[in-house]
């Protein structure tokens, strides 16, 4: 059966928490250089992918943007909130992540983008300072004065829906048993009371979601991982996703593990190690947030390899996950890593990669396609944590009773089957005659 999906009439507003920052400006410059006819959507899935539909004998293989409604570019509408009072187009040029050139081509629509005041507070990302920020009674107010910022941003760009995503930098680590997470009533206790179990990303969320707008969290945030918001999401049959965008380093995690295990090729050992000069480098160097990264990039491998199911495989492995913040980098971060396996007999080998990536170069076009499809998603009247995007994080959030897929392939596998289900076609199995 078709699921029924409202046409994508009128305008698409992102909201970006975080929109001075590396990702947030390339993702923006990048757009809106594609609407110009000034770039091509590189790495992005909804605008350059296919998807295969019925038999492989049948050869059809349409875009994904021309096989499901997707908002197209041109209705998108950009705004956020930042920690910093300059324009898009002022960050963009600091970030030195585009060229000059390329910045220069959009700089008018970078100019006229400015961030609203963000909230935040710098006992939640330690390396960073914000005079750009709202004040408020308590942190229920500040989150009502984000739903303010959320309402009237709506009516003054004549909005028909909205989307957030966050975009901003990693907070330290947060434990996800304290007692105010349980349920609706004790989170908006805690927001009153100011407690130190409610951080920043949380309130953009619960802001988010109170107006009817699905969540995205980019980053190794607990934020939308806890009870309290998923139950808001469903109650108000809202969509949301996350956590942590995959991008480098990990993304090649969960193609090279998945093919250790395809093999049966057992693993001794994991170490990794990131050189980074950005932003995000510097926030990590605090071990508070580091903490909270490392909880992301660590539970790939287990997840993918099961080492309960087979032991003699992969029961002790050493993994190892170090960053360093080093200024000269850039945006462009340097990974390394050595992986010891073995094989028939137990006799050792050793792999042996170096990624030379552009982090917010990888992570543009993942915005682009997750907020384009968290919008589908909505309005496909998909509610809850959208599992099917786990293809874009390092630490997909899943149902409790379910466990996480890591391997790229698979979710690959599962997004495309889910986009195939809501247009009412058949489901790629590669069991039946004639594939």
């Amino acid at each position: 059966m078709k699921t029924k999906i409202k046409n994508p009439k009128g305008k698409l507003g992102i909201l970006i928490a975080g929109i001075n920052g590396a990702v947030a400006t390339t993702f923006i410059a990048g757009t809106l250089a594609i609407r110009k006819g000034l770039s091509q959507p590189i790495g992005s899935l909804t605008q350059m992918a296919t998807i295969r539909i019925g038999k492989r004998i049948e050869n059809q293989f349409p875009r994904i943007k021309d096989f499901v409604p997707l908002a197209g570019l041109d209705s998108i509408v950009f705004g956020g909130w930042d920690i910093r009072n300059e324009s898009c187009f002022e960050s963009a040029l600091y970030h030195e992540v585009l060229s000059k050139d390329h910045v220069m081509q959009v700089r008018d629509e970078l100019e006229n983008l400015r961030p609203m005041p963000g909230v935040f507070n710098q006992k939640y990302v330690v390396r960073l300072k914000g005079k750009f920020v709202k004040k408020g009674e308590n942190k229920y107010d500040l989150m009502q004065q984000l739903r303010q910022d959320i309402r009237e941003f709506k009516s003054k760009n004549k909005l028909d829906r909205m989307v957030m995503v966050w975009c901003g930098s990693t907070e330290i680590f947060l434990k996800s048993d304290h007692q105010a997470y349980g349920t609706i009533k004790s989170f908006e206790k805690a927001m009153k009371e100011n407690d130190d179990c409610i951080s920043p990303s949380m309130l953009y969320a619960y802001a988010a979601l109170s107006e009817n707008i699905p969540y995205i969290n980019g980053a190794p945030n607990l934020t939308i991982d806890v009870p309290a918001i998923s139950q808001l999401a469903l109650n108000d049959k809202l969509p949301i996703a996350g956590k942590d965008f995959k991008t480098g380093q990990t993304m090649m995690k969960t193609v090279l593990a998945p093919m250790l295990k395809a093999r049966m090729l057992g693993l001794s050992g994991w170490f990794s190690s990131n050189i980074l000069g950005n932003r995000d480098g510097e926030v990590l160097d605090d071990p508070g947030s580091f903490r909270t990264k490392e909880e992301s990039k660590l539970s790939v491998i287990d997840s993918i390899l099961q080492p309960d199911l087979y032991p003699e495989l992969y029961d002790d492995y050493y993994h190892k996950v170090s960053i360093h913040y080093y200024p000269p980098k850039g945006d462009n971060k340097e990974s390394w890593d050595n992986i010891n396996i073995f094989g028939w007999m137990g006799y050792p080998m050793e792999l042996k990669m170096n990624f030379l990536c552009r982090d917010s170069i990888l992570a543009a076009p993942v915005v682009l396609d997750l907020v384009l499809f968290i919008d589908l998603a909505q309005r496909a009247n998909m509610s809850g944590i959208q599992e099917w995007l786990s293809f874009y994080f390092k630490s997909p959030m899943h149902s409790p009773n379910t466990v996480p897929e890591n391997d790229l392939f698979i979710q690959l596998m599962k997004l495309k089957n889910t986009l195939r289900r809501m247009m009412g076609e058949k489901i790629i199995s590669h069991v039946e005659e004639e594939i």
